[in-house]
Order: structure tokens, then sequence, then C-alpha cells
């Protein structure tokens, strides 16, 4: 009588291993996602010029193995001229004077979703530039981060007058 018991309960022993073993794993991500230029029109680029009371334009892509989470724009000011170690370099000086530490920066941060299921996001926000800000050096900031996690940072630097 108990043979009648094992062999069932080694059955359904050996059908579960099956199953978890021939079960499809998501692997995990180790790939970090991407920030890519669009074209013509991506915006903002290294040292490009802007004016207080204008629209800074904002149009990069980014893209992922896997799918994308969300991304953040930072804009501060670089007064002391210091870097971030992606594409934000000095740029020249366009009035020929060192504007020294600010009075009233502009300081903008903010966060944006990205659709769920997305593996490729074209972004294009058009960021209104306040009229009572110093004019100067700013380094303008993208991160972009994966549904996993992993994070990918672009430093530009620009400059507002």
């Amino acid at each position: 009588m108990k043979t009648n018991i094992i062999i069932p309960a080694a059955a359904l022993a050996a059908f579960t291993l099956l199953l978890v073993c021939c079960g499809k794993t998501k692997e995990k991500d180790m790939t970090p996602p991407e920030i890519i230029a669009v074209g013509d029109y991506t915006s903002p680029l290294n040292c490009q010029e802007f004016h207080v009371g204008s629209v800074l334009p904002f149009a990069w892509a980014f893209s992922d193995n896997d799918e994308l989470g969300s991304f953040n724009i930072e804009i501060h000011s670089n007064h002391d001229h210091h870097t971030h170690s992606t594409e934000a370099e000095e740029c020249p000086e366009e009035d020929g004077h060192d504007h020294g530490e600010p009075v009233n920066p502009w300081v903008f941060n903010k966060d944006y979703a990205i659709p769920a299921g997305t593996a490729f996001y074209e972004a294009d926000i058009k960021i209104p530039i306040p009229e009572d800000i110093d004019p100067g050096e700013y380094h303008f900031m993208i991160r972009v981060t994966d549904a996993s996690g992993w994070q990918q940072l672009r430093s530009v630097a620009i400059h507002i007058q």
C-alpha cells in the first residue's frame, strides 16, 4: 500500500522539477540605457547659446535593450567652472566678461515619466528660461533610468545671455 502513495508523490515531484527547470526565466538586465542625439534638431548641444526670457528646446532620444523608466533634466549654474566629466566643457565667454558668482542663478530639476513597455523614446520639451535669472555659464544635465534601475548621464555646457 505504501508503494501506491510513493509512486504518485515521486511523479508529482518529478513533474514539478521539470516545470521549474524548463520554465523560461527572464535574464537580469545588465545593460544601461543610452542617450542619443536625434539628428539636426538635437538640443541643447555643447556650448549652445540661449537668452533669458526665451524658450530652451530639449530634443534627445533614449534607448534601452529592455525597457526605459524615466528621465530627468537638471540645469544649474557653472559660475565656478566645475565639471561632470561627460561632454560638459568650458565654453568661451561670448561677451568677454566673467559674470562671477551669480546672485539669482537658474536652478531647474524635473523628472519625466516614459510610458511603460517603451524601449525607444524621443523627448521633445520646451523649457521656458526665466527672465530674472543671472546670465552666464550653465550645465544642462540629462539622466535616463531604465526599468531595471540602470542610469546614464550626459552633461552639456550652455551659455545664457
